[in-house]
């Protein structure tokens, strides 16, 4: 997709929250001094934003301390979509598909509901586009929707999708799908999983019963796993992180429906709390709404602003 229209497309994604931060923003800064009745306006539209306290308190912070000459709606938006992008830049990482490791293990794991299945063809759609072989392996054996949803896409996608019976052991499924994907070659390996928060004991047992049999096959793997969070869960998306790297080892981070949310600025405030890889984002359903992590195209994006 061309950088331009990727831009176009994630900027009307985070309407609904650019539009309230743009308009807020409006609403406080007309031209006159910033004060700090102004700043401290500013501080609670950025916490509404989900952008949490912490950060919403460093923001307008360093918004005080650099005085800005323009204390205009735009230029208040301009400063801060740059220093967002500041804090975003350490942990915005393209995912490096180019391994010594053949395949590359990829586990992926999220609550039910949070678009993992789906990140997962998005993922492969990108994969073959660059020429590489990818097996899917449908672990979330405890729903069969799940199953079918990634078979499905397989077909559509023209990529060999590993599936059992619902119910079926998801550490044997990994373990055969490994089998394959070295059997035939393959260069990526993207297992789904199951997110069933409600009872956190079985998750983790079958998480790390998963990993425990894809180790048998190679120390090293999985050798990335991915937390796809859905940005409609706002600050839930905080517990999410902290749980999910108590049950697995958490190597990077996908956030998906930013278009179906005002909370974007979950975004800046998970990776201000977290420092975790932010790898790709999502603004729709289509194969190619899955792109890299810009933070200057974000920050701009979030903010509505005009630099």
């Amino acid at each position: 997709m061309a950088e331009g229209n990727w831009f176009s497309r994630m900027r009307d994604g985070l309407r609904k929250s650019s539009s309230n931060l743009s308009g807020g923003i409006a609403r406080i800064f007309t031209g006159k001094k910033i004060d700090q009745d102004t700043l401290e306006q500013l501080e609670e539209l950025l916490i509404t934003a989900d952008l949490g306290v912490s950060t919403a308190s460093e923001l307008v912070a360093e918004l005080a301390r650099q005085k800005t000459s323009d204390p205009s709606a735009d230029g208040v938006r301009d400063l801060l979509a740059q220093q967002i992008a500041d804090k975003l830049r350490p942990v915005a990482q393209d995912l490096d598909w180019q391994s010594e490791h053949r395949p590359l293990v990829v586990l992926v794991v999220g609550v039910n509901g949070t678009g993992k299945t789906t990140t997962i063809a998005k993922l492969a759609s990108r994969l073959s586009a660059e020429n590489k072989s990818v097996l899917l392996a449908a672990g979330d054996t405890f729903r069969a929707a799940a199953i079918e949803q990634l078979r499905i896409w397989g077909e559509r996608l023209n990529c060999p999708v590993l599936t059992k019976q619902p119910g079926a052991d998801p550490a044997a499924v990994a373990y055969e799908a490994y089998e394959q994907a070295r059997a035939t070659d393959t260069d990526v390996l993207l297992i789904d999983t199951a997110g069933r928060l409600h009872n956190k004991a079985d998750l983790m047992a079958q998480l790390q019963k998963t990993t425990k049999a894809l180790k048998k096959l190679d120390p090293a793997a999985p050798h990335h796993t991915l937390l796809v969070l859905d940005a409609t869960t706002g600050q839930n998306a905080h517990a999410q992180v902290q749980t999910f790297r108590d049950l697995v080892a958490v190597t990077g981070l996908i956030v998906t429906k930013l278009d179906g949310t005002a909370r974007g600025g979950v975004v800046v405030a998970l990776a201000d709390k977290f420092g975790l890889p932010i790898h790709a984002i999502g603004v729709g359903e289509a194969a190619d709404d899955l792109q890299a992590f810009d933070p200057d195209d974000f920050g701009r994006a979030l903010l509505g602003a005009t630099g």
